[in-house]
């Protein structure tokens, strides 16, 4: 690991590098019992979940099933998914949604497709989603915020991060390299914080957390 000339930063007791759906949930999460620090290596609302126009898939009807969810998933990854991974996050998938509507995401209604003009607000329980249908699914099954579901939830999700007194979003700050040392009770090293570049000052800072998650996306 390459030495680096560090001033430190703050403290904290949960690192998240990355801000996007994945971070930003996790923070919201974790934060009622810690502190928690959400990097961001640009403007929060750059990140790629701001921009993802497509659905979010879920067994809601009960015309579909969670191994039919399972079946299309495996034969789309024509043999590239885990098998136990799919089961796992189809099997949660109405539950993961439910929490996104408790957010308050303003996913589409059926009631909101056939108004005219549709309600500048779309607040929605589970039995009432508009789902549509998409290539390799064989049901029903993609909820939406219009066709902006990604701008929906994030800027919902960043809203209720930053109305959180446990949750600081830094933006502009890289993540360089993870701090570590090694563990007392062993021969290895454990993670204790992450080296980052602070794009305002140019200089490289240390964040030090007891726990460090990388969710940064990508394949």
């Amino acid at each position: 690991m390459e030495e680096h000339k560090a001033s430190e930063g703050h403290a904290t007791d949960i690192l998240i590098i990355g801000s996007g759906a994945a971070g930003l949930t996790l923070a919201l999460r974790t934060a009622d019992f810690a502190r928690v620090t959400v990097l961001s290596k640009g403007d929060l609302q750059e990140g790629a979940t701001f921009y993802a126009q497509g659905g979010i898939a879920a067994v809601l009807d009960d015309s579909d099933s969670v191994d039919s969810h399972v079946q299309d998933t495996l034969k789309a990854g024509v043999g590239l998914c885990h098998k136990n991974v799919v089961e796992h996050v189809v099997a949660n998938s109405a539950r993961a949604v439910n929490w996104l509507v408790d957010q308050g995401v303003p996913f589409t209604t059926r009631d909101a497709v056939e108004a005219d003009p549709p309600p500048a607000a779309l607040v929605a329980d589970l039995t009432s989603l508009h789902l549509t249908q998409e290539g390799g699914h064989s049901h029903r099954r993609i909820i939406h915020a219009t066709d902006a579901t990604g701008k929906a939830v994030f800027q919902t999700l960043q809203q209720r991060a930053q109305e959180h007194p446990n949750i600081s979003l830094l933006e502009g700050c890289t993540a360089v390299d993870l701090v570590t040392q090694t563990a007392p009770e062993s021969s290895g090293r454990t993670c204790v914080g992450v080296y980052v570049l602070n794009q305002v000052s140019n200089k490289v800072e240390v964040i030090r957390s007891r726990f460090v998650t990388l969710a940064t996306g990508g394949a």
